[in-house]
């Protein structure tokens, strides 16, 4: 009985992950082919959870626009009772008690009209569509978040993928080198040490592909993570002709006008400003008195009264229309609490606005900055990569012929290994930095 468990359970186990993999399997089939950045970030904003959850909190807002609109109408209510009632009276005439049962209806429309409430209800539409714009710009600024963040992994993964070309040509020039110091020591030209030297140097760099292979691995995990790509889809990475590490910016004023007037998160301080004032202003007609009109229709059956049904509604048919005027008088000071604490609350908005202004402004400025510095690192590493690039081909020539030395041509070469790190790393960290200054600017990124 055990062992049919267990197989039954085995047997169940392989078919529902069957299934899961069909299910991840039919997923992958509608994913892109190849993936270059604007596909990337095209996808997120389609799929990515947080920004569908906003997206979702801003629907709700949509909502409550919707509710804050109605409730400037009148409102209509239908009521409707059947009741039967039995019970046990004295009786005056006879004597003694007498069982008596009846049957009633009642039937009534009512409804109420705010009139006047010194405006609350408009500044509560004013309210929500400020709430409803703020939600939408939670959105943008999150968009602009994760834009930014799959540049960086695009652009990481494309910087991995760089160095494995190099780190594989490094792999064949050692090799070469090694093939070439074995004929040397067969022919007694050159030591065991020397020999041991080169297969240290060939086992180095194989190593150092292996470990580029993994970063890429790793790199392009990020990528997928990000964009939240099912764990068995394979992904691949398009690779751009050219990568821009070297533009003419303009001018960081200019810049920072441009996001400090068009950035969401700037319009979602000054929009935070707007709600502040509209809850001061509602806070104010709380105080003030609110007139309604009020109206009910009604009529009713019963079944004591000999009159017909019909009869029975038209004549107890009940019309009324009333204009009530509640005045605030006393309420513990209350609305004078909130009128204070929302003046307050606009003191705090205006200092998030100053505080987002600068905020942005400080970045903006940074990542100029930062665009210097990164133009100017990777020139330098042009240089640098040039002449030890020239080098290295120098030593190395003179190795083949025996005129230099392994200690040099090695020397060379971790030189040479260097200044290309150096390069590759200069040039993606340039070409990050150059989209993120004109992302500032308001232009999307592209590569």
């Amino acid at each position: 009985m055990v062992t049919k468990v267990l197989i039954y359970s085995i047997v169940f186990l392989c078919i529902a992950s069957n299934e899961s993999v069909k299910a991840q399997d039919n997923a992958a089939q509608q994913l892109p082919l190849k993936w270059d950045l604007q596909t990337c970030v095209d996808y997120a904003n389609k799929n990515n959870i947080q920004l569908n959850t906003l997206r979702l909190s801003q629907q709700i807002s949509k909502q409550d626009l919707l509710l804050a609109k109605a409730a400037k109408y009148p409102n209509l209510f239908g009521n409707m009772g059947q009741n039967f009632t039995h019970s046990t009276n004295a009786n005056p005439v006879v004597g003694g008690y007498a069982t008596q049962s009846s049957f009633s209806s009642t039937y009534s429309l009512t409804s109420a009209w705010t009139v006047y409430n010194g405006g609350y209800l408009n500044y509560n539409i004013k309210l929500q569509n400020l709430n409803l714009n703020q939600a939408g710009l939670n959105v943008d600024q999150t968009v602009n978040s994760l834009t930014l963040q799959i540049t960086q992994d695009y652009l990481n993964v494309l910087l991995a993928k760089e160095n494995i070309i190099y780190v594989e040509d490094m792999v064949k020039t050692s090799q070469a080198q090694l093939d070439q110091g074995n004929q040397q020591y067969t022919a007694g030209s050159i030591a065991k040490n020397a020999l041991i030297e080169l297969e240290a140097q060939n086992a180095t760099d194989k190593y150092n592909l292996v470990s580029a292979q993994s970063s890429l691995k790793q790199n392009v995990l990020n990528l997928k993570q990000l964009l939240q790509l099912p764990w068995s889809y394979t992904m691949e990475i398009a690779v751009p002709d050219t990568i821009i590490a070297t533009a003419l910016m303009p001018a960081l004023d200019e810049v920072q006008r441009s996001a400090l007037a068009s950035r969401p998160e700037i319009k979602y301080a000054e929009t935070g400003v707007d709600i502040a004032e509209m809850n001061l202003r509602m806070a104010k007609a709380q105080s003030l008195p609110v007139a309604s009109i009020g109206t009910s229709l009604a009529s009713g059956y019963s079944n004591n009264q000999s009159i017909e049904y019909l009869k029975q509604l038209d004549n107890n048919f009940y019309q009324r229309i009333g204009l009530t005027v509640a005045v605030p008088i006393f309420n513990n000071r209350i609305y004078k609490t909130q009128i204070e604490v929302s003046k307050i609350e606009i003191d705090q908005a205006k200092l998030s606005l100053l505080g987002a202004k600068t905020t942005l402004s400080q970045e903006v400025e940074q990542a100029y900055i930062n665009v210097l510095n990164a133009q100017a690192q990777y020139d330098a590493a042009v240089v640098q990569l040039r002449a030890s690039q020239e080098s290295y081909r120098v030593a190395s020539e003179q190795f083949k012929v025996g005129a230099a030395n392994l200690v040099d041509l090695l020397q060379q070469k971790n030189l040479y290994v260097q200044s290309l790190q150096s390069y590759i790393q200069a040039k993606y960290t340039a070409a990050l930095n150059i989209e993120i200054y004109n992302f500032y600017h308001g232009e999307p990124v592209k590569l």
